[in-house]
């Protein structure tokens, strides 16, 4: 029989939510550390620097587990869990084995770094597989959903590039978790040429968004009907107020996924997400940086999120983004802030659940 996960010595469970940019470009084929001074996929960064950056981050968190966006490529040649425990290893992270659900269809893997002294995790997803015809009643991740998003009694049929990671966790003393890692359809209008070809792009790729994100709020209400003790984590490309299409749509992706409209005991909640819906001056959280060429300057935007449900809410836990400027304690670290500006154009999540004192206990 297996051991019981052991709790954490600090009595808290951490879980982080991190998008690494193309984290894939980092490796070789054996998923070996392209530990060298050519270009990485990152603007005017390494390989060396951008790894170096990483291992930084990752030491600096902590976390018992990560859920990572855009992790490494999974396919006939290439291996998510080789190279990231190769990563770990390398790094002397203490979150060293690696959990992969389906595969994506692109080069970024939505995968789970963990501890395996503090948390069991298993892949299981929920729904039934169908075929390319679909089903309306959310249907397993890697399958297709369909959805009637314009009212026009034609369905459309969904897919996920990137099928969000299930997962059941065991953490301390039995503690059970339900996770969802999501990396939700980019709304930018990648390829089109042309004010109005920008614009159909922008408005298809909002829907197909919106859609995914009620496919993903319908297996959340799955999960609080049973009581589960969820959390959704991961980039949603969209967030309250992000763009003008929010008004056209009537609502964000986030909202939908928290369930704003539903009564408090099936919503979930993320204080950052409320403080972007509160809408006040000057109380603007942010996950992202970008820099946009035309313009000549750096843009923020609130993308990376962790939802929980109302039972862990209740416990009071601690998020916390690792911005590099609005942190104090990571502005105090040089190191750790300009490693956070070299590792990725995201900036980690991360969530402090105490443990039930059963478990700090023992």
């Amino acid at each position: 029989m297996a051991a019981s996960p052991s709790p954490p010595a600090n009595g808290r469970l951490r879980l982080a939510s991190y998008n690494v940019e193309w984290f894939n470009a980092l490796f070789d084929d054996r998923g070996r550390l392209l530990e060298d001074a050519q270009p990485s996929a990152r603007y005017g960064i390494s390989r060396g620097e951008q790894l170096g950056a990483l291992g930084i981050v990752f030491s600096a968190l902590d976390a018992d587990g990560v859920m990572i966006i855009e992790g490494p490529d999974t396919n006939s040649h290439r291996s998510t869990v080789t190279a990231l425990e190769n990563f770990a290893r390398a790094c002397g992270l203490r979150a060293r084995r690696v959990l992969h659900g389906f595969s994506s269809e692109t080069e970024q893997e939505i995968c789970f770094l963990y501890d395996p002294d503090v948390l069991t995790p298993r892949h299981d997803p929920r729904g039934h597989p169908v075929g390319k015809r679909g089903s309306r009643q959310a249907p397993r991740f890697d399958s297709t959903f369909r959805y009637d998003l314009d009212t026009d009694k034609a369905p459309e049929l969904i897919r996920f590039s990137k099928p969000p990671l299930e997962l059941a966790v065991k953490g301390p003393q039995g503690m059970a978790l339900r996770l969802i890692g999501v990396h939700a359809k980019s709304k930018a209008p990648h390829g089109a040429e042309g004010r109005e070809a920008v614009l159909r792009l922008s408005i298809e790729n909002r829907r197909k968004q919106l859609a995914q994100c009620i496919w993903i709020r319908a297996r959340v209400d799955e999960h609080l009907a049973r009581g589960d003790s969820l959390i959704v984590m991961g980039d949603f490309n969209d967030g309250p107020g992000l763009d003008e299409f929010e008004k056209l749509f009537g609502r964000s992706g986030v909202e939908i996924v928290l369930g704003c409209d539903a009564p408090p005991s099936q919503r979930l909640f993320d204080p950052h997400a409320e403080m972007a819906l509160q809408r006040r001056v000057g109380l603007a959280p942010t996950t992202a940086r970008f820099y946009l060429k035309p313009a000549r300057r750096y843009f923020e935007a609130l993308l990376d999120f962790i939802m929980v449900s109302p039972d862990l809410a209740a416990r009071s836990p601690d998020w916390r983004i690792w911005h590099p400027f609005n942190d104090p304690a990571v502005m105090a670290v040089p190191d750790l802030r300009e490693a956070l500006l070299q590792a990725s154009d995201h900036f980690p999540v991360t969530l402090d659940l105490t443990l039930p004192a059963k478990a700090r206990q023992s």
